[in-house]
């Protein structure tokens, strides 16, 4: 895990200095702090120099390519796995953020075909399959997570990619004169002429989910699309899609082989996910998906030597405590734990969006940091359970897909939320794939009209509309290959982001390739099941967890990562940000209507949960625009 960036120059004036990029590693230096590299490279001269990363001097030629690392050690702790990498024929540069955990069963066979190696890490190997494959079978044939750059010198071409499931960020700044690439879009500010500029033409879309698929809130810079690599030549740009979702659950197994089959490849992907020559644990939450992670990891290492990391409340209703308690004790787990508070809560807001570099969407996501932050003290590698809900079905709006009632308490209840927008609800109500679509939205029509008068449903949803109406499947293959695609790659950033401030690696054994393919061959009836006459969500995981924890802990009511938002906001010091900074920011920027938001914050006690996460939201919205916009 680590971080790079660069910045291809397509007007005729060639950079002699390297102030620039190291600037901009610089900026994100907490993403790799074992070990930085720079590279230059003159595509017309087809040249390359190196200089070190640390020092001051410049290029001695000039240079249009530039690429610069930021290196957090994982495999192969020496010299000998510094990037950017280059190959032993001198005709390729590579840089690899993120982990690729099939790597070394290639090896041997490069061996054979006369590849020779200096360094056990996972990024030479993937060099030397570039080298022996090129990209399009190369980028197939990994399994991990990752954002790679590649120049090839015989191709005169620059290959960016990013992993199937957007685990990694791979962010493009296109210009009219320069194409710019970086793990965080703040590696961008120190680029000549540039300032980030905002684009609110989605900013509908944004109100209703709380994210945009796969771009931003800034002109001209979006994150490469998954499953994607892009081909940059002359400043033409390419996109060849290497991975497609859609191909995947054609076929089914037995609902009867599910159990067994799902808990192999959950034990095989955890296994494999579990090299590291530095301290690796997991992250523990109490629920499902990382008790069943933490489970194999332990298994892996042995009885009382794998370390976890947990957050917890002081408040029941929102603390999981009890379950990661009986979780460790059960396994013998060096567990640590750490309680969040209001006050901690608000003074690494700033710091937390900051590294998020976008409005923060879910208020757990200060937990993470947390737990990111106080990880640091015992591993380097975080395990985590992310993905599973979205690939095995685990969120209650499957469930209510499947069951597809259509005069339902939830369809009163949007109802009533929405009394202002009634036409705009039951356009979508009605219609399957647009209910299915709202299902993961934040907030109601009528908020997000209280907020911005002008709100548009058809433009908040018409790109979503396009992901769904290209998926095939029945309704749950559908709905789960619909929220790996949009709801999934928030949540991987969120958790890319936290801990990557932290220096911490995160991985989701959940979405391993072969994890991921097979989770997709499950049968809805087997995913989405009765347990003592109750439906159940992700059935076939839970009945794994059972088997482990015992059915009380694994058919509980599913609690989330929730924050004690009204507690937090009655304190001196959120009412005080809000009326000194928040609120006077807000109404000067004249993005949206304020007054019956104004009155909630005055009321906090009285507030709907729809009100406390609408201020959460432009609370994180205005900390945002002032720290990137102003």
């Amino acid at each position: 895990m680590c971080g790079f960036t660069g910045y291809l120059t397509l007007a005729t004036t060639f950079d002699t200095t390297t102030s620039v990029i190291r600037d901009m590693i610089a900026i994100q230096k907490h993403r790799g702090p074992d070990d930085s590299g720079i590279v230059g490279i003159n595509t017309s001269s087809q040249e390359y120099e190196e200089v070190h990363a640390n020092g001051s001097e410049n290029f001695t030629l000039p240079k249009n390519l530039i690429f610069g690392f930021n290196r957090l050690s994982i495999l192969d702790l020496s010299p000998n796995g510094h990037q950017p990498m280059i190959s032993p024929d001198k005709k390729i540069v590579l840089m690899m953020n993120g982990e690729v955990y099939n790597a070394f069963d290639f090896k041997d066979e490069l061996l054979q075909k006369g590849h020779s190696f200096k360094s056990t890490s996972d990024t030479e190997i993937v060099l030397h399959l570039y080298m022996e494959y090129g990209m399009e079978k190369m980028i197939k044939m990994l399994n991990g997570m990752f954002a790679i750059a590649i120049y090839d010198f015989e191709l005169d071409t620059l290959f960016l990619a990013r992993d199937r499931f957007g685990i990694k960020p791979l962010y493009i700044l296109k210009e009219d004169n320069r194409i710019a690439f970086a793990s965080e879009m703040k590696s961008f500010k120190p680029l000549p002429n540039f300032r980030f500029e905002p684009d609110f033409s989605r900013i509908d879309e944004f109100l209703l989910f709380r994210n945009l698929i796969n771009t931003t809130l800034f002109k001209n810079i979006s994150n490469c699309t998954p499953g994607t690599f892009l081909s940059i030549k002359g400043g033409t740009i390419e996109t060849t899609v290497f991975y497609d979702i859609n191909n995947e659950g054609s076929s089914t197994i037995l609902a009867k082989d599910s159990q067994e089959m799902l808990a192999q490849a959950l034990q095989k992907s955890v296994n494999s996910q579990m090299i590291s020559d530095v301290k690796l644990g997991c992250q523990l939450s109490g629920g499902v998906d990382s008790s069943l992670v933490t489970y194999f990891a332990a298994e892996k290492v042995g009885k009382g030597n794998l370390e976890t990391v947990s957050i917890t409340f002081n408040d029941p209703k929102f603390s999981e405590e009890k379950y990661i308690n009986y979780v460790a004790e059960k396994l013998s787990l060096k567990a640590h734990k750490y309680e969040m508070d209001a006050q901690y809560y608000f003074e690494v807001l700033e710091k937390a969006i900051w590294h998020f570099e976008h409005p923060l969407n879910h208020p757990n996501t200060i937990g993470i940091y947390l737990l990111s932050q106080q990880a640091k003290k015992h591993v380097t590698v975080l395990l985590s359970g992310e993905g599973a809900d979205e690939s095995l079905a685990g969120y209650s709006r499957f469930i209510r897909a499947k069951e597809n009632k259509i005069f339902s308490k939830l369809f009163f209840s949007g109802l009533k939320k929405n009394k202002r927008s009634i036409v705009d609800y039951l356009i979508y109500a009605f219609n399957p794939d647009k209910k299915m679509i709202m299902e993961t939205a934040f907030g109601s029509i009528d908020t997000s009209k209280s907020l911005k008068p002008d709100f548009n449903l058809a433009n908040a949803i018409k790109e979503r509309i396009k992901t769904i109406k290209r998926l095939s499947g029945d309704t749950n293959l559908r709905q789960r290959k619909y929220e790996l695609l949009t709801y999934l790659p928030d949540l991987l950033m969120r958790q890319d982001k936290m801990s990557m401030a932290h220096s911490i690696e995160n991985r989701v054994p959940f979405l391993d390739n072969e994890m991921v393919s097979m989770s997709l061959t499950i049968p809805s009836d087997a995913l989405l099941a009765p347990f003592k006459n109750k439906m159940q969500a992700k059935k076939v995981l839970k009945n794994i967890c059972a088997t482990k924890f015992g059915d009380d802990f694994a058919f509980r009511n599913k609690q989330g990562f929730g924050i004690p938002l009204r507690e937090f906001m009655t304190t001196k010091v959120f009412q005080e940000k809000w009326e000194r900074t928040i609120e006077p920011g807000l109404r000067k920027r004249d993005l949206f209507e304020l007054n019956e938001l104004s009155v909630a914050v005055k009321n906090i006690k009285k507030a709907s949960p729809e009100q406390l996460d609408t201020i959460w939201l432009l609370l994180g919205f205005e900390t945002w625009a002032q720290q990137y916009l102003d």
